[in-house]
């Protein structure tokens, strides 16, 4: 096998979100992705002109639905790559970014992720072929023939293997969405704000067996961004190192034929969590002992269960214990979903690998100063596309350092919008999005003033 090329270290300089809310026919993907990556490219401090790659991820669309929301920052002829890889498409889009800008191909990238989705469970978008988890639902009802349609079934067989296998009980599902939806409420992006006790979570509608509806995520709206640079960009620009976050190890893997189908747990990717993990832990040449902060893909509490154990944060068969010891709280072993996770903040497909990306920088920065996992140098990001696909990112700053309490004075200072956007939502002004436009390819989705800003008003539409 050839030697592989050498590579440059890329950072994240500016991150940006809606706020996760139920869908909601008033809000359209444009005008979500016009804010988030508005706000990213504030959060960066530079102009869509210095962009040059850019990668559009959604789950629900048309295929140039990346273009639709470039567009609107400027014309500028850039490659623009759709992404669409399930639930783990945000953090795919950002893979691919730094693929791109390691090898030297682009310098400054820009990653919006965006969903518009349709109240209630998911269901089958195209009737007239098959289903792309269709072989999940084969193996599914051979291992469980009691099970029922649907995604609940299959992370909620996993969830009951896991208690059944290893030192784990049902309740702890509910722990585990009772902290999830306690994180929440100091997320002003969270869908749900509301802290629950734990009988208040088993005693919620039942779903599959003992798993309750405030175990589960909810479907929603929203749109979250990311602008990467290369180690040369930041080299250039000194004046942000102090904020740059690097992605110091990342894998993105799929299922093997060896495990896929054996166990439930497998079948929603415990073995590819498991493999991402330590592919990007040796890439970013760090240890899981020292990671103080995860956000984790977890869609259902099972899911945050068998992840636990499959990223190595407990010993192997103890997630159980590892919960109910408080190890996974502000405190404990290590701070895991500080954002409210999907449970709480919610789960627009698209954008959840770039809401989590968001998280970690703030946390990484010191800005998520009312929600921190403090003295930390090393953070996870886990994001699951079921189908399937597994991304896990390791991030550290750019100084090395580890993190503390900033304060909010010195966050307005450098975060480009004026306040601290951790723990504080605000709407773009029509001031701030123009100073982002391209201003050497504007055009009539770009272009601010008479009709074209009233247009512009109604895709920066409210949020409820």
């Amino acid at each position: 096998m050839a030697p592989k090329p050498p590579r440059s270290r890329v950072y994240v300089i500016g991150v940006g979100m809606t706020p996760f809310l139920k869908p909601n026919k008033a809000r359209d993907y444009p005008g979500l992705g016009l804010e988030a990556g508005t706000k990213a490219l504030l959060d960066a401090g530079i102009n869509y002109d210095d962009v040059e790659a850019g990668y559009a991820c959604y789950a629900f669309g048309d295929s140039t639905s990346g273009q639709r929301v470039f567009y609107q920052f400027g014309m500028t002829g850039i490659p623009i790559v759709n992404v669409n890889n399930a639930c783990a498409t945000g953090s795919t889009g950002l893979y691919l970014a730094r693929q791109s800008l390691s090898l030297g191909v682009a310098d400054v990238a820009l990653v919006i992720g965006f969903e518009k989705m349709q109240a209630g469970r998911l269901e089958k978008a195209f009737k007239d072929r098959a289903i792309p988890q269709g072989l999940h639902a084969e193996k599914m009802f051979a291992l469980n023939p009691n099970s029922e349609p649907g995604n609940i079934s299959l992370f909620g067989n996993a969830g009951f293997e896991y208690i059944k296998k290893y030192d784990a009980v049902e309740d702890d599902l509910a722990e585990i969405a009772r902290i999830n939806h306690l994180h929440s409420a100091k997320n002003p992006y969270s869908q749900f704000r509301t802290v629950y006790t734990l009988d208040e979570i088993k005693n919620s509608q039942s779903l599959f067996g003992s798993i309750t509806k405030l175990q589960c995520c909810p479907t929603s709206d929203g749109a979250a961004a990311a602008v990467l640079v290369s180690e040369h960009w930041l080299d250039q620009h000194p004046e942000l190192k102090s904020k740059a976050i690097e992605i110091a190890g990342q894998s993105i893997v799929t299922d093997q034929s060896d495990t896929y189908g054996d166990s439930s747990m497998n079948l929603v990717g415990y073995n590819m969590s498991k493999r991402a993990t330590t592919a990007a832990l040796s890439d970013a040449h760090v240890s899981i002992s020292q990671v103080g902060v995860c956000e984790l893909h977890d869609c259902f509490a099972a899911n945050e269960l068998i992840t636990i154990d499959a990223l190595g944060l407990c010993e192997h068969g103890k997630a159980g214990s590892f919960v109910r010891s408080g190890n996974i709280t502000h405190g404990g072993r290590v701070l895991v979903n500080p954002s409210g996770g999907l449970i709480s903040k919610g789960h627009p497909l698209g954008a959840t690998g770039l809401a989590q990306c968001a998280e970690l920088v703030w946390q990484l920065r010191g800005w998520a100063n009312n929600r921190l996992a403090p003295h930390t140098r090393v953070a996870l990001q886990h994001n699951l596309g079921l189908g399937g696909a597994a991304v896990v990112s390791v991030y550290k700053r750019a100084d090395g350092a580890e993190n503390s309490v900033a304060r909010d004075a010195d966050i307005a200072r450098l975060a480009g919008v004026g306040y601290n956007p951790a723990t504080e939502v605000r709407q773009v002004t029509m001031e701030q999005v123009r100073s982002v436009l391209s201003r050497r390819h504007n055009n009539k989705w770009a272009r601010v003033g008479g009709k074209d800003e009233v247009d512009l008003e109604k895709r920066l539409v409210a949020r409820l």
